[in-house]
């Protein structure tokens, strides 16, 4: 759930190694470190705290090269330290490394017995002490890599240099991503390795993306993938579509306010090719091969974590409500531990912005195991649980920087839409003339989400006033339950304050006990079947001195009238009402923590890609 980047090519490999990591500065990070070879020696530079710091040290003394990684560190062995910083050396060999080795104890005893000794507190350094004392058995960098990688129990993303060979590079990955990227022109060549491809996208847009299993090493102007054993294997040579610029801010302040801005193109792109005014009919082509699994499916299962939990969560709504297929929805880090009830007949879908959490792949790994047929919902292509997937629905939603989903949670909300609808289609639930009306109701989605964004004013005003409270509380029923969860979490992760989503009618049951007039109570008031419901609890809110928001259409009156501040929403059917009140509480997070003067794009303690446990 880091930063790598390892260069080897013509250009100053410091150059590319900082602006590399500074593109994955969105992942999450508390150190950073780059280690360069030259001249037969390591030049190493590692700094506690942002990449500033580290460019900081590199000012002050210059450094070139034309082979180096870097990485930047999220702590999971050790505390966030210069000395605990990647990369970590032991005699002629540096390391840097994504994932966490297993029995790095084991292995870290038997080393301080074979003579080694260490110097930080993490899991990795045992990695560039092990292929040190393969070296010294003679293996040369490949074979002892490979040999040290069949004693390693875990997961790793790993590039590993050597300071006698300038014209070598060596990565590996297992339940970690590793891409190779290749640059240069006809007469000069460079490589890449990176974790995501933003970190090289500025040089190149040709990628090989690394199966598990996969090593790649690259010797002067050629490289070769195989196996861990050394098994040649064919990989093929993708061209990206993103574009360098598509990952600047674009004059935006942050890169959550742009994405947040990017959503009505963003969900443009999601439906392009699938869904079109005037059809019946949403074609998914990506999921063609699991059509007979779906049609049959007993049951279907919603695999993920934090915001695609979510996601989930009304996805469960829709696809029971618009396909009448039961559905359960699961968080990936919990499924496994409890020895599930999921067999042949059911069907689990992985919901990953990423597509590399770690938890939800163990999760689908877990079901694929018992029988189960596995789909992913993802935004990453060529990512590790799309390529475990009999079946990917991506999402498009482009590069994610900021670490608070935005786009990415409601490109997923999209793509679930379009998932129930085809089954719907599929089994016979959803006749003609109400599969054009729901296909032509998805198709105007991008334009009721900008007319959301064009009441960003009154959010902003509605966040100077509430800015200073100390705990909020979501309520929403039904469909908009989930949705009040993530507006919660999005106020918790930017802003710092103390957030709780919860179905409006368990209000009752507990929460109330907290309400007075310092406690902002945000409500989801649309127009629907429930929405009696909801006013009656916003009169208890009321009756308790507790000060309303109401998220609702500007013209619904009962709701507006009972409300201290109101966030507009425009009208539009019930079953499109979660990607659109989502979006004014993207706004109300984002201006609380500018008001606040939090770091909206890398909150602390979190990570864009949670890839360990």
């Amino acid at each position: 759930m880091c930063g790598i980047i390892g260069y080897l090519g013509p250009k100053n490999a410091v150059d590319v190694i900082l602006e590399g990591l500074s593109r994955l500065e969105y992942r999450g990070y508390d150190s950073a470190g780059l280690a360069l070879v030259k001249d037969g020696a390591f030049t190493v530079r590692r700094a506690e705290g942002k990449l500033s710091k580290l460019r900081d040290k590199l000012a002050a003394d210059p450094q070139h090269g034309n082979l180096g990684m870097g990485h930047t560190r999220w702590a999971t062995h050790g505390r966030p330290s210069e000395t605990n910083a990647h990369p970590h050396l032991a005699g002629d060999v540096a390391v840097v490394h994504n994932g966490i080795i297993e029995n790095y104890l084991e292995l870290k005893e038997e080393l301080k017995a074979a003579g080694h000794n260490f110097s930080s507190e993490t899991d990795t350094e045992i990695v560039s002490h092990l292929v040190e004392g393969l070296l010294g058995q003679g293996l040369d960098l490949e074979a002892a890599v490979r040999a040290a990688l069949a004693r390693i129990r875990g997961s790793y993303a790993l590039v590993v240099l050597d300071r006698r060979r300038p014209d070598l590079l060596v990565g590996a990955r297992k339940d970690s991503p590793l891409i190779l990227g290749l640059g240069g022109n006809g007469q000069t060549k460079e490589f890449f390795l990176a974790s995501d491809v933003p970190a090289f996208l500025s040089h190149t847009n040709k990628v090989v993306f690394l199966n598990d299993g996969d090593m790649v090493v690259i010797r002067g102007d050629a490289y070769a993938v195989t196996d861990i054993a050394g098994n040649p294997q064919e990989r093929k040579v993708d061209a990206v579509s993103w574009s360098p610029a598509m990952a600047e801010k674009a004059g935006f302040t942050h890169f959550m306010q742009k994405e947040i801005f990017e959503q009505p193109r963003a969900i443009t792109d999601t439906l392009t090719g699938r869904a079109k005014a005037g059809s019946s009919e949403v074609f998914l082509a990506d999921l063609v091969q699991a059509e007979a699994e779906l049609k049959a499916a007993k049951r279907l299962i919603l695999l993920a974590c934090g915001t695609s939990y979510h996601a989930g969560l009304v996805g469960k709504f829709l696809i029971e409500g618009l396909a009448r297929v039961p559905t359960e929805v699961d968080l990936g880090s919990e499924f496994r531990y409890r020895d599930p009830l999921v067999g042949p007949g059911d069907v689990v879908v992985a919901i990953s912005q990423s597509g590399e959490t770690a938890d939800t792949m163990a999760a689908v790994r877990e079901a694929k195991a018992k029988g189960a047929k596995a789909l992913t919902i993802c935004n990453v292509v060529g990512s590790s649980l799309t390529r475990e997937s009999a079946g990917v629905l991506y999402t498009h939603a482009g590069p994610e920087i900021g670490v608070a989903s935005t786009k990415a949670f409601t490109t997923q909300l999209v793509a679930l839409h379009m998932l129930a609808l085809h089954l719907g289609r599929l089994r016979g639930v959803i006749d003609e003339k109400r599969a054009l009306t729901l296909v032509d109701e998805l198709v105007a989605l991008p334009g009721l989400v900008q007319q959301c964004l064009e009441f960003e004013g009154q959010v902003k005003a509605v966040a100077e006033e509430f800015c200073q409270a100390r705990d909020f509380l979501y309520l929403g029923r039904g469909l908009c339950y989930p949705i009040a969860l993530e507006g919660a979490l999005k106020l918790k992760e930017i802003s710092y304050i103390h957030a709780e989503g919860y179905p409006a009618g368990e209000m009752k049951h507990g929460p109330i006990a907290l309400i007075d007039d310092k406690m902002p109570v945000v409500v989801l008031a649309n127009n629907n079947d429930v929405l009696e419901k909801v006013l009656s609890n916003m009169q208890e809110v009321r009756a308790r001195g507790g000060r309303l928001i109401a998220v609702t259409e500007h013209d619904n009156a009962a709701a507006c009238s009972l409300a201290d501040a109101v966030m507009p929403v425009p009208s539009a059917p019930p079953l499109l009402a979660p990607v659109l009140l989502t979006i004014p509480l993207q706004l109300l997070a984002y201006h609380v923590a500018v008001l606040r003067g939090t770091d909206v794009d890398q909150p602390r303690n979190l990570a864009k890609s949670v890839t360990v446990e």
